[in-house]
């Protein structure tokens, strides 16, 4: 059965959650956004399963790890591909966005600023035209429009999220990479996801 009560729970900022939020938008799921300010965080964290967030509380239950809560949400609501390999192929196209992300988020833990320097140095010469070019390629060999299948899938929000985060830190441009750029008009102007994108919050992260 379909949970009848999902509860996202996460600090007011895009960061781990935005994943989930754009997976249940997609779907058109109904869900509340709780959004925990860093006063708060002291008191909610003992309440969270592992001490951190996103959390999600379907009828009542707890449950953690952002991503394992984002995977679950699609394969629920129906972004996971119609097979057990098309859930391979999206689930390789997410931890590669996940290796990517992993190697941007460097540059916002480093204090050091020539070491900052350094590491974005790498990241735009050498690692955005890797994964790039990963994902360019990908899309070219589907022939869709989508990494799976012909309809949007998990592995497609999620390469949008990491694309603008990276966008909007001035990291990468998708100049260069059509299919990303055709992928990420796609999702802008999806029926149920350009609604949620127009009035979400900016927020830094």
């Amino acid at each position: 059965m379909a949970p009848k009560n999902l509860k996202l729970i996460y600090f007011d900022a895009r960061g781990r959650a935005e994943i989930i939020r754009l997976v249940l938008a997609a779907t058109g799921q109904k869900f509340e956004d709780i959004r925990i300010t860093q006063e708060q965080w002291p008191s909610e964290k003992p309440k969270t399963p592992f001490g951190q967030v996103p959390v999600i509380e379907i009828d009542g239950k707890k449950y953690g790890q952002g991503l394992a809560i984002a995977t679950y949400c699609a394969r629920e609501f129906g972004l996971y591909g119609k097979s057990n390999l098309d859930a391979l192929q999206i689930d390789q196209v997410v931890q590669l966005g996940v290796d990517f992300k992993t190697a941007a988020t460097k540059l916002f833990y480093e204090k050091d600023e020539k070491k900052k320097e350094e590491i974005l140095k790498s990241l735009k010469e050498v690692e955005v035209p890797k994964y790039l070019g990963f994902f360019e390629k990908l899309l070219k060999e589907n022939k869709t429009g989508y990494f799976v299948g012909n309809s949007l899938t998990l592995a497609d929000v999620y390469v949008y999220d990491t694309i603008y985060f990276m966008v909007k830190k001035g990291i990468l441009t998708t100049e260069g990479f059509p299919h990303l750029q055709e992928l990420y008009k796609k999702i802008v102007n999806h029926d149920k996801l350009k609604p949620y994108l127009e009035k979400r919050k900016d927020t830094d992260m």
